[in-house]
């Protein structure tokens, strides 16, 4: 893995989809080579005093980790080291566009970059964030290693997917289409849906490293086993954790955080449901962002504030 950058905004080559072969040169980003030789576009936003704990931050479906700058920034200004790459077929990282053969790598790959940053700073609590998918791969990886992490953030999680975008009937096609039409596309998300906000839905509608294809039927199945495995992992959770969610989302149902909170074994766990409010909780109206942004922010200063906290080796 390469150093970090000094402006981790900095988004080397403009473009979009991309699938690099293997063979090909080292790219001159900061990266991370993947169990599949695949290269995972990394960023890392350090604080200039001693880092108190590390912070990996898991997009969601179709983004890249470059969207969660501001977050990131606040979390360095708490003097605490977020890190964060792009997951396969994501942003600037390698891989066919939203294509994963196994939903495990997303989670598989987040722990390699776990594992590689604690080398470099031993003894360091780790803690997640992670946004939709992102907070499944959050859930996922934080149940394949309890006691492991010393707490999450999570934002409107996929734990459920909404009635909308997942009848019954659509789950069943989508298992039977995989079997024989894997690349068929069922149509692209209407980004109306993820937030109130105007601006934002705009500015996620023109970044040219967001997805704006259809969503693949072979994708949208390994979201579904995502959902069927986040179920059995909640009771491994033992972490402390911070739930945030919108009642009007319309990607992830809301029902699927009170799941969350009922399932997981946790004893410190928060639940905050914002009224009204849509998917994007971190890019919403906003009084709903602030609100976020200072939850989410008194939730780390109160969890860091303790010296001598240490993550397991």
């Amino acid at each position: 893995m390469e150093a970090g950058v000094e402006d981790p905004s900095r988004m080397p080559e403009e473009g979009s989809p991309r699938q690099r072969l293997q063979n090909n040169p080292v790219p001159d980003f900061p990266h991370l080579l993947n169990a599949d030789g695949q290269y995972l576009f990394c960023q890392y936003w350090k604080p200039s005093r001693p880092p108190k704990a590390l912070v990996f931050v898991s997009h969601g479906a179709g983004e890249h980790c470059g969207r969660y700058d501001d977050l990131a920034r606040m979390l360095m200004e708490l003097d605490l080291l977020a890190f964060a790459h792009d997951h396969v077929g994501h942003g600037r990282s390698d891989g066919e566009r939203l294509v994963v053969s196994d939903f495990q790598i997303f989670v598989r790959d987040v722990l390699h970059h776990v594992d590689t940053m604690q080398k470099d700073y031993p003894g360091l609590p780790v803690f997640l964030l992670g946004h939709s998918m992102g907070g499944a791969i959050a859930i996922l990886a934080a149940a394949e290693r309890p006691g492991h992490f010393a707490g999450m953030a999570l934002i409107a999680p996929l734990v459920l997917p909404s009635p909308e975008s997942a009848t019954t009937f659509k789950v069943l096609a989508a298992k039977v289409l995989n079997l024989v039409l894997p690349n068929l596309s069922l149509g692209a998300v209407d980004f109306n849906i993820l937030s109130r906000n105007r601006e934002e839905v705009e500015n996620y509608n023109s970044d040219p490293l967001v997805y704006h294809g259809g969503l693949k039927v072979s994708f949208c199945t390994q979201l579904l086993n995502a959902v069927s495995r986040v179920e059995r992992g909640m009771p491994k959770l033992t972490l402390p954790f911070l739930l945030l969610q919108g009642s009007d989302d319309h990607l992830c149902d809301n029902k699927g955080a009170y799941l969350l909170m009922d399932g997981a074994k946790s004893q410190d766990k928060t639940l905050k449901v914002y009224e009204g409010a849509y998917h994007m909780l971190h890019k919403e109206l906003p009084e709903v962002t602030n609100s976020v942004f200072h939850e989410i922010n008194m939730w780390f200063s109160q969890r860091t504030a303790e010296t001598g906290a240490r993550c397991p080796p």
